[in-house]
């Protein structure tokens, strides 16, 4: 699959097959996702996965806020991607910030890492949601995350169950872009 279709077919996948994806995949794509682009190449993103059921039903009963959407998307879940980053590295030169963005920088670096993991989990087949409505505190202790690292999202992965199409059309270049001039 060439970049731009993999582009345009990515969807966000809620509902998925009973059957987990196995250890071996989930590698690979990580394996892939690991050459996400970031600040310095200092790869700060972590990826703990998760495919143990109770420990998804934990995260969907204490890790997203009671946001109803997030609950049932994550109770048909086969598995589960925290995306945490190391904290303190992005933004900086030499131990000091160097961007008016300061520590944002690990955010900005985290959504890299985590458009490549769902890209590459496309291009293997497996199927991904993004989650921001998340407690990071509450799934920090769940999966036991070093102290240095803070969640970024929850990405629900799997083996779509039917097809997905873009629900919304994409807007016109031409309402996104502007060019400037002197």
């Amino acid at each position: 699959m060439d970049a731009i279709t993999m582009i345009k077919e990515r969807r966000s996948v809620r509902k998925f097959k009973n059957e987990k994806v196995d250890r071996e995949t989930m590698k690979e794509i990580v394996d892939i996702a690991k050459w996400a682009p970031s600040w310095v190449n200092y790869q700060i993103a972590r990826y703990t996965l998760v495919d143990d059921e109770s420990i998804i039903k934990e995260l969907a009963n204490e890790g997203v806020n009671g946001f109803v959407y997030n609950i049932d998307t994550l109770k048909n879940a086969k598995g589960v991607a925290v995306l945490s980053f190391v904290q303190g590295k992005s933004g900086k030169i030499n131990e000091a910030y160097v961007t008016s963005k300061a520590n944002v920088w690990e955010v900005f670096d985290a959504g890299i890492a985590c458009q490549t993991f769902c890209l590459a989990a496309h291009a293997k087949g497996v199927g991904t949601c993004i989650m921001g409505v998340i407690d990071e505190k509450s799934i920090s202790k769940i999966v036991n995350l070093p102290e240095e690292e803070t969640v970024a999202a929850l990405i629900v992965y799997g083996y779509e169950d039917g097809e997905h199409a873009a629900q919304t059309p994409r807007k016109d270049a031409e309402e996104i872009m502007r060019f400037v001039d002197r």
